[in-house]
Formats: C-alpha cells, sequence, structure tokens
C-alpha cells in the first residue's frame, strides 16, 4: 500500500494520468475540496492542466496520509497547503479504490479558485 501511495503522488506531480490510474480499480476515484468527485484519470488531467512545477512532501504514510504540498498553478502563481490524503484500497485487488483530500481551502481560495481549466 506504502509503495502505491507513494508511485501515485509521483504520478500526480508529473501529470500521468495513465500511470496514476494503472493503480486504481478501473472505476477508481479521487474527491478534492475544489474539484469534487472525479474519476482518477480526469482529476489528475485536470490538475496537469493547471499546475506546473508541483512537489508533494509526503511526512509519513499510515492508514492516512499527511502532508505538504507546494502547488504552483500555470500563471505563476504559488499556493502551500497541509493536506491528508486518504486513500481507500479494494481488499480484492489491492489496487486503490479512491482517495478522499482533506484540507482547508480557506487559505488558498483566493489564489485557486478560478485557475482550473
Amino acid at each position: 500500500m506504502q509503495r502505491s501511495v507513494h508511485e501515485y503522488l509521483k504520478a500526480l506531480e508529473a501529470g500521468d494520468a495513465d500511470r496514476a490510474a494503472a493503480l486504481f480499480i478501473s472505476d477508481g476515484w479521487v474527491e478534492s475540496p475544489f474539484l469534487g468527485r472525479l474519476p482518477v484519470r480526469q482529476y489528475v488531467r485536470k490538475v496537469a492542466d493547471a499546475s506546473r512545477g508541483t512537489k508533494l512532501t509526503v511526512h509519513d504514510v499510515l492508514v492516512s496520509a499527511e502532508g505538504q504540498y507546494d502547488w504552483r498553478l500555470k500563471d505563476g502563481s504559488r499556493v502551500s497547503f497541509d493536506c491528508a490524503d486518504v486513500f481507500n484500497f479494494d481488499p480484492s485487488t489491492g489496487h486503490i479504490q479512491s482517495i478522499v483530500l482533506v484540507y482547508d481551502t480557506h487559505p488558498v481560495r483566493a489564489v485557486v479558485e478560478n485557475k482550473y481549466p
């Protein structure tokens, strides 16, 4: 599970939707406070289309992962925020079933709110 979490975060940083989706069950999804619930490929593509130079720092991988996101949007805006990603795994395949991102949007809303295409 830890390997899958790290591989997913690397794929997200790289904007590689196919690599990320390969870690999920076929109908896997990600839920974000800004983007809502999206199929994993659509989520990664949407984030990649709005981002450049993103760095995700994982502090630890436990039942849930808590870390710092240093996000750079294509217009050059930078946003850093603490986030806990809750990964849910499919017990029959061991693949990621879903991810729910948990973070306070108030500190970043003014920078991010209207920048997703």
